[in-house]
């Protein structure tokens, strides 16, 4: 990853920077990586995602559906 530095302008350079690691979700590895998470933690987090991906997806049908 690569930031130009303009008119030595770093604090710009700075968010610039932090936006595109926000984007690539550095930072939410970052602190997925602090501490050892089991598997079978992980599983039950990767459900709960689906989980709750399908009821919002349920509930934006229901609202479409009601119109």
């Amino acid at each position: 990853m690569q930031i130009m530095v303009r008119d030595n302008n770093v604090d710009q350079a700075l968010r610039a920077l932090k936006k595109k690691l926000q984007r690539e979700g550095v930072y939410r590895e970052m602190k997925m990586r602090r501490h050892y998470e089991k598997p079978s933690e992980k599983r039950a987090r990767e459900k709960a995602a689906i989980r709750r991906a399908r009821k919002m997806e349920r509930k934006a049908a229901e609202r479409d559906g009601s119109k």
